[in-house]
């Protein structure tokens, strides 16, 4: 079966070029990207989103949803609409039920990648903290004391440069911008998180003697938020068996490390074991 779905859009996009990253009987795993919901937007339904865009396929008849005779596809967590990676589904109800179990109680793995604003001087930490939704802006989410939803995130540096820094992220509970919100309150927020005051990554901070072409207009390194979920463990619903999908850095992330590396290394610093090996899981 064709490893890349090809979803109708809207007739300024075209179609969106979807790759699965595993697929069974009863799951299916997408390589979510970048600038696509999930699933519907409450404050405005009619945003295109991921969920949307499959059933519209499967009602049509695609060649994709033929293909794999799908009649059924629900996913079972969400990707906010600037992360990227794995996006996990199931072909049938019953397995639907049984994966939400374990997300509910914490028995999955989910690993992140993020690059940050700042230095991270710990090498491993963890923010445990209680989220509700910020009465002055009810989109973004924030720290309090006394109400909202217990939250906890165990993060690792991976690599350090001037001014970033790369972080493994292993969320413990699932709370709505949980780790966007737990390094914004650490004051490390995510590169480019508009809403919790990440700025872009812009070449010309980072690279000693920049110059712009007369007339030029410099673009943005990254322009999206920093966050890419690049792996999910679960207990097939099934035959029980751990099994762990990947997905690889989207380019732009891997681009704008790879000019960190060259212009904004730490002199004499290396990340701790592992970090070169993480970011080359990235392809």
């Amino acid at each position: 079966m064709d490893p890349v779905l090809k979803l109708s859009a809207p007739a300024s996009r075209g179609f969106w070029e979807i790759r699965v990253l595993y697929e069974d009987e009863h799951l299916l795993a997408l390589d979510k990207p970048a600038g696509l919901l999930s699933s519907p937007d409450r404050y405005d339904p009619s945003r295109p989103n991921l969920m949307r865009l499959l059933q519209e396929g499967i009602a049509q008849g695609r060649q994709w949803a033929v293909a794999r005779g799908l009649t059924y596809l629900a996913n079972v967590h969400r990707l906010d609409f600037e992360t990227s990676g794995v996006l996990l589904l199931t072909k049938d109800k019953e397995s639907l039920t049984h994966l939400m179990r374990q997300f509910e109680s914490g028995q999955t793995e989910k690993r992140y990648v993020v690059l940050v604003e700042g230095a991270v001087t710990e090498g491993e930490f963890r923010v445990a903290a209680r989220l509700a939704p910020d009465p002055a802006r009810p989109e973004r989410m924030c720290v309090v004391r006394k109400r909202g939803r217990e939250s906890v995130t165990d993060f690792r540096v991976l690599e350090r440069f001037l001014g970033y820094t790369l972080l493994e992220c292993r969320p413990r509970t699932g709370r709505t911008h949980q780790i966007r919100v737990h390094l914004a309150h650490r004051g490390w927020p995510v590169v480019a998180d508009k809403l919790y005051g990440g700025s872009p990554l812009w070449l010309s901070r980072i690279k000693s003697g920049y110059r712009l072409a007369r007339g030029g207009q410099e673009r943005p390194l990254l322009d999206r938020l920093a966050l890419h979920a690049e792996a999910l463990g679960v207990t097939h619903p099934v035959t029980g068996r751990w099994v762990e999908i990947r997905s690889p850095w989207p380019k732009d992330l891997q681009a704008a490390v790879k000019q960190l590396r060259r212009h904004a290394a730490v002199p004499g610093a290396s990340g701790p074991a592992g970090a070169t090996g993480a970011a080359g899981s990235g392809g």
